[in-house]
């Protein structure tokens, strides 16, 4: 990624602007998109040394080396800049995460690293930061704000405060505070959440928002008086409206799991207001949305056909972006001085991507990479960071019944179909043999989480209804937020299995029958992320759902139902390594109810 400041090249742009020094690059005969202004213009670009140095007439700018891009009948874009996502969620590396987007048009980048920063702490988020600065997208990340998400109901691989946030901001390319989770910590004045708050202001730079709370009347003007300048969890149209006049960005996302668009558009499209505080983003999007749907292509696109004006759309993905995190003097327009970062799209209302340049190079071209990415080489502890006590056993996974009973209450996690939340119900269960078991007729299965990074051997079981699981046992290291090793199912043999398995191969999607590994998605970097392209583990992540679908689950997205049963801050009852939490009364409840 070229990172040169304005400051060392001054002379230089001026120089070729005014025909002392000839363009490296000209692109002419385009319809630029001025985002400044609105307006689309038949300007010409001359580029030097990966910056834009004249728009307009360049004719002056041409010398006998200069490179001329002919853009005839294409419409030119600023980069688009995703200002909300979290990599680790596309289950690929960084690398290859910039191989799957650039394509789509995506040149800039803004992570929240929280999954990695749970597993690995800070070297997590360095390693992440890091294997960026040498990619052609432009990498950004907030240093994660909620590590864990829920102190004292979980055990993580890390613990943030204050200090480690004040650390972080000295960092390059550390773009200011993640997503602040803890809404009630900043409502009541927790001192170690305003404390990372603090020395994130006190660095000068953005602290972003997590505000999901429906109250948009008091609370969320008190959580905006703490200095935070955007959130990206409005799902109403009131939601984003309601940022937008407290002088937030409402940041609108449609990714694989949450599509709000829908929604939240319309606080732009039925009210006559200035869409300068609007930013699409993705959030979360798994591998094989970015192979069939695309990538903030794809959100644009969405915006546009649920009536947004396309210029507008394009400006809530480039200069609002830039605006919102302090970079618009580099990046968001097509201008000079800034890096020309420029999307040729063949119709703007499709938005039709045929080529992508970064700093004046083409990139990309008709959805594929046209250059070379560096390989990365992980250290050991990367890919070795499911670390148990002792390999599981069937004996690991048996809940025994209070004794002298035939019949128990019992509580369990009742999980609902393309929701986030759970229920907290009650169901007479009978002891087999002194012990609690599943029962798939009853579609009952067993789920423990594992903890995984300091192999402190703690395991907490449950029971969860509504996978349908007839049989076998699924297993992922990927588990919202503390990802320890997370397991569903009704034989305990086969949770033994899938739990070792993922131990063994440092962590990814098992599916297991009978003893043997139906399917097996290895995500080795940190238990969260492969090395492999987009397309490879799209594949083996379509395997592991044909496994899913054999052990009895119908499920729509049966992993990210999964992922999210033991994330503790989500209503109504989650299972952590600690054990089952109310997360109504944020408090641990015994898994027999009486």
């Amino acid at each position: 990624m070229s990172s040169t400041h304005l400051a060392a090249m001054t002379q230089e742009l001026v120089a070729v602007a005014t025909g002392r020094l000839p363009a490296d690059v000209v692109i002419r005969g385009g319809k630029v998109i001025n985002v400044f202004t609105g307006e689309i213009l038949n300007w010409d670009i001359a580029v030097k040394n990966g910056r834009i140095a004249m728009v307009g007439d360049v004719n002056h700018c041409i010398g006998p080396e200069t490179k001329v891009i002919e853009a005839s009948g294409f419409y030119l874009a600023p980069g688009f800049l995703d200002g909300h996502l979290h990599v680790e969620s596309s289950m690929v590396t960084v690398t290859q995460f910039a191989r799957a987007v650039l394509p789509h048009g995506t040149t800039t980048i803004f992570m929240d690293p929280h999954e990695i920063a749970n597993v690995l702490g800070l070297e997590g988020v360095k390693l992440m930061v890091e294997e960026g600065r040498n990619l052609p997208l432009r990498v950004y990340a907030t240093m994660p704000s909620c590590v864990p998400a829920a102190p004292g109901l979980e055990d993580a691989g890390a613990t943030f405060g204050p200090e480690e946030v004040a650390t972080a901001m000295q960092w390059e390319n550390i773009i200011g505070l993640g997503e602040m989770m803890n809404f009630p910590g900043v409502l009541n004045g927790d001192e170690g959440v305003h404390g990372e708050i603090r020395v994130t202001l006190e660095a000068g730079k953005p602290v972003t928002g997590h505000y999901s709370l429906p109250d948009i009347e008091k609370g969320l003007p008190a959580y905006a008086a703490a200095g935070i300048c955007c959130c990206h969890e409005s799902t109403r149209a009131v939601d984003a409206l309601a940022r937008m006049r407290l002088g937030m960005y409402a940041m609108m996302r449609e990714g694989s799991a949450w599509h709000d668009i829908h929604e939240t558009v319309k606080s732009l499209t039925e009210h006559r207001i200035d869409a300068r505080r609007a930013i699409l983003v993705t959030d979360d999007t798994h591998p094989e949305t970015l192979l069939s749907l695309g990538h903030l292509d794809h959100v644009v696109r969405r915006a546009i056909n649920e009536g947004l004006n396309p210029v507008t759309a394009i400006q809530a993905v480039t200069l609002n972006t830039a605006e919102c995190f302090g970079v618009a003097q580099d990046l968001g327009s097509i201008a000079p001085g800034r890096w020309a970062d420029i999307v040729f799209l063949s119709d703007l209302a499709s938005v039709k991507i045929e080529k992508v340049m970064v700093a004046g190079r083409i990139v990309a071209e008709k959805g594929k990479l046209t250059i070379e990415l560096p390989s990365v080489n992980y250290p050991p502890q990367v890919k070795n960071s499911v670390r148990l006590k002792e390999p599981l056993k069937a004996s690991h996974f048996q809940i025994p019944a209070p004794p002298g009973r035939d019949k128990v209450l019992v509580r369990v996690i009742r999980i609902i179909e393309a929701s986030v939340l759970t229920r907290h119900t009650l169901v007479e269960m009978e002891a087999e043999d002194g012990y609690l078991k599943a029962s798939p007729s009853r579609d009952i299965a067993k789920v423990a989480v594992v903890e995984r990074h300091r192999a402190t051997g703690t395991i907490a079981l449950g029971f969860v209804q509504g996978f349908g699981l007839k049989a076998g046992a699924v297993a992922s290291t990927v588990a919202h937020d503390s990802h320890n090793l997370l397991i569903v199912g009704v034989n305990e043999e086969d949770m033994a299995l899938a739990g070792n398995t993922l131990a063994t191969c440092g962590g990814g999607l098992v599916a297991v029958q009978d003893g043997q590994v139906l399917a097996l998605l290895p995500l080795p970097v940190a238990g969260l992320m492969s090395d492999q392209p987009v397309e490879v583990v799209a594949g083996q992540v379509e395997e592991v759902l044909k496994a899913w679908r054999k052990l009895g689950c119908e499920l729509v997205s049966p992993f990210m139902t999964m992922a999210l049963l033991s994330l503790p801050v989500i209503p109504e009852l989650r299972l952590t390594n600690r054990g089952l939490v109310d997360t109504l009364e944020f408090k641990f409840v015994p898994v027999v109810a009486e």
